[in-house]
């Protein structure tokens, strides 16, 4: 819907009311003509149902106005004397349109001292879970959102198993656009597994249907930060291929606030020119400098004549590497046993048996319950994922003769954005110089450009466009240059060769910002290991995303500040308890 729409769909919802509820508001010693006013009318109500008038505000936030209407359905029939749990269900299954019923055919009478209290444990019980739903959800969708991060695009500056606070204020607060929706959940409800949110899209034409015509436009609450360079940003996957999370399809077509989360690192803001040169980012020409708290990770090959071990690499903390293990031979069930730990298995010349893992590679007890002999090979070259300070360590091993980076070569395609490798032979480590799209901005549409902005002027500014030969056509008429609606950013993650990002995917919207990770409150690690194996990092619990210098746990002060709070609250309660 847009603005008309929304205002005219606000005006029928008047109407339905004033229909519904003029001669309670009069029985409430009010007159008909209140109820007809928009905004005024809902504070009256708030009046009649004994409430604060601040209720309304509430009424008009999406997601906290789909619990909302039903409270207010509830104490409204409550405020004229119906109170049996009958009169309740009738309430809200039918829509509040029960109203209806009491406002022509009852004859009930406004109780105006009525009291608030539920009258039974259960109803304050079922009170205290609502309004605590209402409270959450509030906080949740305009203020702060729990995440965890579930892969390792930013190893090691974030890590899977971490638990973040996100901030959704520091960049404005994104209103939600899909109006009905099931509250503090994104797009899948647990345990059900089902879609949370009625919205639809014909994924062949991609038009609306009436499922769609009550979606919001885009509107964002003022914030107090602009996005920078080297932000970590949470946002909405501009090509979300993920219909439930973690269920990849082809290709899926969401409401943007319902598309999947990601977070990474920003490395381009609108205007800049952005290339990467042998894995390197470079803005305008000079290469990025990244903050001190970035543990950016490549794939280095590591040389030794000794043979390079997976205890040397272990040493370092390097992840992403390959162990094998040889052995004589292994029966059924001693392989089924260990399927979980192999990526794969295959018959040496000799006719012994390789088995290859990933870097935790075969547990000793595993081995030694299955009564397995294996010798891990030891190859005079290996590839791992590295840091900074992880080479440096390698390079000081006098058993280590060299550390080369790997890189894909210039002008060699390896599947990178705009995936046109007849115009753009681009990779990961060796890509662009591309243009970021700034609001307002003008560029040349060229057969070289446009596969750059095709994705941006038709799925994220929502144009028709054309190509036909030499010639571009937008919205049916023959065009040479195009002018941008909104800002991009282009996201990248910290372990650059293992991560899909924006050299991936492309631009990231200015609309599909969701917020900035601002404390880390918990982090395990084994987090994909099942809740068993799960392991607290006790010195990333309660650090801070931002900032610079090595992380800082607030945790203890944390427990002396909960400790003290305890204690306070036990003598204040004792010299209360004497008093009396």
């Amino acid at each position: 819907m847009d603005g008309t729409q929304w205002i005219i769909f606000i005006l029928i919802v008047q109407i339905i009311h004033f229909l519904g509820t003029w001669k309670l508001y009069v029985k409430a010693g009010r007159k008909a003509w209140e109820t007809a006013i928009p905004i005024y009318n809902g504070i009256v109500l708030m009046k009649i149902i004994n409430r604060p008038w601040w209720w309304v505000l509430l009424l008009f936030l999406p997601i906290i106005n789909l619990l909302m209407f039903p409270v207010v359905w509830v104490e409204t029939i409550r405020s004229f004397g119906k109170n049996k749990l009958l009169d309740t269900w009738l309430a809200i299954l039918t829509l509040g349109f029960y109203i209806y019923y009491i406002n022509y055919a009852e004859d009930v009478s406004y109780i105006e001292d009525r009291s608030l209290k539920p009258r039974t444990g259960l109803g304050e019980w079922v009170s205290s879970i609502v309004f605590a739903i209402v409270a959450a959800t509030f906080v949740h969708t305009y203020f702060i959102q729990p995440y965890v991060i579930p892969t390792g695009s930013l190893e090691r500056t974030l890590r899977i198993g971490d638990f973040l606070f996100v901030s959704k204020f520091h960049y404005g607060a994104r209103l939600p656009m899909t109006t009905l929706a099931a509250p503090m959940v994104h797009d899948t409800l647990p345990v059900l597994k089902k879609r949370s949110y009625i919205a639809d899209v014909n994924p062949e034409t991609y038009k609306t249907s009436w499922k769609n015509k009550l979606q919001l436009p885009y509107l964002r609450l003022p914030g107090f930060n602009t996005i920078k360079k080297n932000d970590i940003v949470v946002f909405s996957l501009p090509s979300d291929t993920l219909y439930q999370f973690f269920k990849a399809e082809k290709a899926v077509k969401k409401p943007i606030d319902k598309k999947s989360n990601y977070v990474k690192r920003c490395v381009g803001t609108p205007g800049d020119s952005l290339s990467v040169i042998d894995g390197f980012v470079h803005i305008n020409g000079e290469k990025l400098k990244l903050s001190d708290r970035a543990k950016v990770m490549y794939d280095y090959t590591i040389y030794s004549q000794k043979g390079v071990s997976s205890k040397l690499l272990s040493e370092v903390d390097a992840s992403d590497y390959l162990r094998k293990y040889i052995t004589a031979g292994v029966n059924q069930n001693q392989y089924n046993a260990l399927a979980p730990y192999l990526l794969g298995a295959q018959q040496t010349p000799d006719g012994k048996i390789e088995l290859i893992t990933q870097e935790k590679g075969i547990p000793t007890e595993v081995i030694r319950q299955l009564r397995l002999s294996l010798t891990e090979e030891k190859p005079r070259s290996r590839i791992a994922n590295l840091t900074d300070e992880m080479v440096e360590q390698l390079r000081k091993n006098q058993s280590v003769d060299s550390v080369v980076k790997t890189n894909e070569g210039k002008g060699v395609y390896g599947g990178a954005y705009p995936q046109k490798p007849n115009i753009h032979p681009w990779n990961v480590d060796n890509f662009g110089p591309i243009y970021i799209p700034k609001a307002g901005a003008t560029v040349t549409l060229t057969p070289e450009t446009i596969p750059l902005y095709k994705k941006i002027i038709r799925d994220y500014e929502n144009n028709e466009v054309e190509v036909k030969g030499q010639k571009m056509y937008i919205n049916g008429t023959e065009s040479s240059s195009y002018t941008f609606k909104q800002d991009y950013y282009w996201m990248m993650g910290d372990n650059r060769d293992h991560s899909e990002d924006s050299r991936t995917w492309g631009y990231v919207p200015a609309d599909h910002i969701v917020g900035k990770p601002v404390f880390l409150w918990m982090s395990f690690d084994n987090f994909d290991e099942g809740l068993a194996n799960w392991r607290p990092r006790w010195e990333r619990i309660f650090t801070t995303v931002g900032g610079s210098g090595e992380p800082v746990s607030y945790l203890i002060y944390f427990l002396i500040a909960l400790g003290g709070w305890f204690v306070f609250d036990f003598f204040r309660k004792k010299r209360k308890k004497n008093a009396e």
